[in-house]
């Protein structure tokens, strides 16, 4: 039987069409991978993956000791790494924390009591904070910003729509990037003073129809309840900000305002006419989005998302990596499920429910290999064990296989900006030839 492909050139091409149809209303749904992205070698404003945030948070807590010099959180930790073993991450123990929280009553556990559980679930949630506030380096390099560069296309893209950004990210890297290129955007927030979260414009689809969204749909850094008004608020103090922090009651928070407003407003953009939603660096863990982009996408309309997906699993001791994109995969019931979701991961994707590898379906000439190297890479020919033992030269097999570039955010962005490069080209030489 013989095992079905896709052509990345074919279906770039179908989203090269896509980006430069100015009446298609686009959005982009960026999660978690997004702020990890950055270009080399600089990483200073790169968020720490999860398995540094936790190794980093952990050491800290290590080093606490009481009054005697006890480690205060030894026991525990030992604790919460055999409660979660090989899952053992900040989301895991922030959640484990906060079930003990609500069983352990007036007694201790693992050394500590109620109020002490409480005050280090609180001090996590700052630590994590204070991690992900790289906008407080005051050396700050746009040249490295890649959301910086992802501005810089928007500013440049002819759109009749603003182009709507969702994401999971409680940083503030799409806010520098927007700002730094001078770009007017809305994220729901309106006033001076103290500006406040309009949940009635963030519902209104013609509301600024021509700015850019910002739309944070997990909470940000800086917002936060004023206690004499009740509004949600933006600005800079030292409260506790209004954050879907990871753990298991991010599904429970994203039920309350601002975040239900901010779910809907994700719903309705897809419930739009000729709408497109490209995801990037999002893992599709979070159900309580997964739920609303399906059920949308199930509604009887032309909506489409195209789903970069990271899938790559780097293994140790320098072996090759594995890919997660595969038929037992959840993503891959979900594409399966709808064929208005397509999933592109490195080696494979899912194309109107269609599970296949990459591959070029002939070989590219000198003058196409540039453009394709921007968003594919081919894997090297080879030469057949008959043809070593002959000793023949040249006779390279070409396979047409290799890696799709364009789930790696950079990859992602230094293709949008290509478009603009090739767009403003073609005008020129279309401008030049009157």
């Amino acid at each position: 039987m013989i095992k079905p492909t896709h052509d990345p050139s074919e279906y770039v091409r179908g989203i090269y069409q896509i980006l430069i149809n100015s009446k298609k209303r686009i959005g982009f749904l960026f999660g978690a991978g997004t702020s990890l992205a950055y270009k080399q070698p600089d990483k200073s404003l790169s968020i720490p993956i999860m398995t540094d945030l936790t190794n980093q948070i952990i050491n800290e807590l290590n080093k606490e000791t009481d009054k005697d010099g006890k480690k205060v959180y030894k026991e525990l930790i030992n604790s919460l790494k055999e409660d979660i073993e090989e899952n053992f991450n900040i989301e895991n123990i922030l959640s484990n924390l906060e079930q003990k929280y609500l069983i352990i009553g007036k007694n201790k556990f693992n050394g500590l009591d109620k109020q002490a559980y409480r005050d280090l679930i609180i001090k996590i949630k700052r630590m994590i904070k204070e991690k992900v506030s790289v906008h407080l380096n005051n050396k700050i390099n746009y040249d490295s910003l890649i959301q910086s560069d992802f501005a810089n296309w928007i500013g440049q893209a002819d759109r009749v729509f603003g182009i709507e950004i969702f994401t999971t990210n409680y940083d503030l890297l799409f806010e520098l990037g927007l700002e730094h290129n001078s770009i007017p955007y809305y994220d729901g927030f309106t006033g001076s003073y103290k500006p406040f979260f309009s949940d009635e414009s963030v519902e209104k689809l013609g509301y600024l129809s021509f700015q850019t969204k910002l739309w944070k749909i997990h909470g940000s850094i800086g917002w936060h309840i004023d206690e004499d008004s009740g509004k949600i608020i933006r600005d800079n103090s030292d409260q506790d900000d209004i954050i879907i922090f990871p753990s298991i009651y991010k599904y429970h928070d994203s039920k309350k305002l601002p975040y239900i407003c901010l779910l809907d407003r994700l719903s309705n953009f897809l419930l739009e006419d000729d709408t497109v939603l490209f995801t990037c660096g999002y893992s599709f863990n979070d159900m309580h989005i997964n739920q609303r982009i399906m059920s949308s996408l199930n509604a009887d309309k032309n909506s489409h998302v195209i789903a970069l997906y990271w899938d790559e699993i780097k293994n140790e001791q320098n072996n090759p990596p594995q890919y997660s994109l595969n038929s037992k995969s959840p993503l891959y019931k979900l594409a399966t499920s709808n064929s208005k979701l397509s999933v592109l991961g490195f080696r494979s994707a899912v194309i109107g429910r269609q599970l296949g590898n990459w591959k070029l379906t002939k070989e590219p000439d000198k003058d196409e290999t540039p453009s394709i190297n921007l968003y594919f890479d081919e894997d090297a020919s080879f030469v057949s064990n008959l043809e070593i033992n002959k000793e023949e030269k040249g006779n390279e097999k070409w396979t047409g296989e290799g890696k799709f570039l364009l789930p790696d955010f950079l990859y992602f962005i230094n293709f949008l900006n290509s478009m603009i490069q090739e767009n403003s080209l073609s005008k020129a030489i279309k401008d030049g030839s009157r």
